[in-house]
Parts: C-alpha cells; structure tokens; sequence
C-alpha cells in the first residue's frame, strides 16, 4: 500500500502522524493474519510535497511501477491529489483514498470510480465557517488565501457562504507560499478592514507568515483558522497572539474516535488533523479488499460504498480484525472507524467537524457540528 504524503511542503508538521496512523491500521491488520489467508500488507511512503503536480506524479509513478502497490493512501493536498489521479491513477487504474484533500472540484473530478476521501469536502467548510462567524457576531472579515486548488475552493464557499447569512467579505485575496515577507499582503488586508481575518493556508507555510505579519504590524488580532492551519506547530510559532482565535477542522465525537486515540497514543503517534481520517482511509481499502477477495482495483473500488455505509456489523477503530472475520465468513459491516465514516456520492465523506478555539497558547477542542 502506498502511502503518499506532503513529508516536505507545507503541511510537512502534520504528514508525520497521518502516515504513521495510516500504518497504525496497516500493523493492525497484519497482527490479525485474518488478511486474505495471511497475506501481509507493506506499506510503502512516497513525498506528495503537497504543492508540486510533477513532483506528486513522478511519486505516485514510482509507488505503482517500482513499488508494485496495490493502492494507495493520498494524497494529501487538492493539486496534488488531482494530478496524480489525472495523470497516474486513473490511467493504471489504481485506487486512491485521500483523508485530507477537501476542494470541492475533486467532487467532479473523472476518476473512473477509483477516489474516494475521508474528509468532507470544503463545500460543506464553507457553510460552517460562515455560520460559525455570524454565530459570533461577526458581520465584516477579511478572506486571505493560499493561491492553489485548495485555496481558491474553501475561499469562494466561505465568501458565497457568508454573504448569503449577510455578512460582508471586504477582501479575498490570494498569497503564496513561500515568501519571507508578507508585508504588503497584510498591508491590502488591513486596508480594506474587518473584525477578523480569515486564513485559509498551510499552517507551516504562507498562512503562518501571514498571521506573524497582520500581528507585527497591529492589522489583526483575530483570526479563523480553516483545517490546513490547524497543526501543533502553529500557537507556539505565533505566541499569545493567538489566544482567542478560533476555526475548524475534520473531526467527529464517536466510541471509534476515543478508541483510535488510546491506540495512537500507545503508539506515540502525534494525533492531529486527518490523522482519524489516514487510519479510515488505509482500513476501508484494506477492509474492500478482503470483501472483494481481491487486491484488483477494479474490483476493490466496488466495495468501498458498502463498507463505508453497511447496513452489517458496527465496525470501530480496533476492531479491523473483528471486520476481516466477518467478511471472511460472507458477512456485511459498517466501518465507523475512527471518524464516524460516512461516505456519499461520488464518494466523499459527508462527515463532521471540530470546533477549535486558542486558550492560553493551545489549540482546544470546544465541540463538534
């Protein structure tokens, strides 16, 4: 199985415990022997860089000519996800389960069947966000971007979102990533105002330069933080003028939830954002495939659907060797896994999120919608 990830990029603070929670499941399965008559899984991890198409391709190639893998976990960005879907897995005809590319332009996608992601779409970010901030009162915001698939997407649901509750957008404008100084970004925000600022970025790359920078200058002292800026790595960066900010990320309050963290704390995994959804993504392929009796993408991808959904035995996190015997025997289950896996056409998560607020230079949990 391949398990292809930004390791380098922007979101490099988080691959490292989405990896290693893809292979949480992967050791979990094969401690059961139950896999296909003791077939052993191997996972095999592959640089996505999270922003580099080519660099993603050129991986993705890798993994499936030189690795010979049968599917695989990712990738993790949007662009990066497209890419290697357009040029690499669809035609080898390969199954791909992303726990974190959210654009909602990969709900389109021409995939043959053969994507599928644990996190819900930034469709569904949008909504959230917009009802979040005029929950809170907050009539007039600021948008900034990270200029990619990802970007671009969550920020035009926000905006479209949050208009149509009454609010008013006063700017949306892109940034890169990348930059040492985002000074004159921060300056076209302040000019044009708002109670917040929104930042849908990396939370190590151009997002956090933009936070440090509206704080440097007094242009902002509250921002939203969208999922690819929630990470450890972010209040200590930023320091107490963070307190007080707040956003969202994938998440939901399930008996699979806790279970996943007891056993990724036991592992001494970093648990973070999509790290529930990496070890979703690596059960439901490994799960289709002992339905299907097969690791054939063809005929695995036609699993997917029903294991995700049931109807069959209640499937949670830990339970993936109680899972392989059902399915051995010709029974059915639904994986909850470890974020209450729900999938809806044409594939996706129709899944919830958490509420993130910053108390005293930590990220909290303050609830789930």
């Amino acid at each position: 199985m391949g398990i292809l990830l930004g390791f380098t990029g922007p979101i490099e603070s988080l691959t490292p415990g989405m990896a290693a929670s893809a292979e949480l499941a992967i050791r979990e399965v094969n401690a059961s022997g139950l896999f296909l008559r003791g077939t052993r899984v191997e996972a095999v991890r592959a640089d996505s860089t999270c922003v580099d198409a080519a660099a993603a391709s050129a991986a993705a190639q890798r993994l499936i000519t030189a690795e010979r893998v049968s599917a695989i976990v990712g990738a993790d960005c949007s662009g990066a996800t497209t890419a290697v879907l357009q040029n690499v897995a669809v035609p080898r005809g390969v199954l791909m389960v992303s726990p974190s590319s959210t654009s909602p332009a990969l709900t389109t996608v021409r995939d043959n069947d053969l994507f599928f992601r644990t996190a819900p779409s930034d469709a569904r970010q949008g909504e959230l966000i917009a009802e979040l901030l005029r929950e809170r009162g907050i009539s007039r915001a600021a948008l900034t971007f990270t200029n990619n698939d990802y970007g671009r997407g969550l920020s035009s649901h926000i905006r479209s979102n949050f208009e149509r509750l009454g609010g008013r957008i006063t700017i949306a404008a892109a940034h890169e990533d990348g930059k040492g100084d985002y000074t004159a970004e921060v300056a076209a925000l302040a000019a044009a105002g708002g109670e917040i600022l929104i930042v849908a970025g990396y939370v190590d790359q151009g997002g956090r330069g933009i936070i440090r920078s509206a704080l440097d200058s007094g242009a902002f002292n509250r921002f939203f933080l969208p999922d690819g800026m929630i990470g450890d790595s972010l209040a200590p960066a930023i320091g107490a003028g963070l307190n007080g900010s707040f956003g969202t990320k994938p998440g939901s309050e399930s008996p699979g939830g806790t279970r996943f963290e007891q056993l990724a704390r036991a592992a001494n995994i970093n648990i973070g954002p999509f790290t529930h959804q990496s070890y979703d993504a690596a059960a439901l392929i490994l799960l289709a495939m002992q339905a299907a009796n097969s690791t054939d993408s063809a005929r695995v991808k036609e699993q997917i659907m029903a294991i995700a959904n049931g109807p069959g035995e209640t499937i949670n996190a830990g339970d993936l060797a109680r899972g392989l015997r059902i399915l051995a025997a010709g029974g059915r289950i639904n994986y909850e896994g470890a974020s209450a896996v729900r999938l809806i056409a044409p594939g996706e998560s129709a899944g919830g999120f958490r509420l993130i607020e910053v108390r005293n230079g930590r990220m909290e949990t303050t609830g789930f919608r």
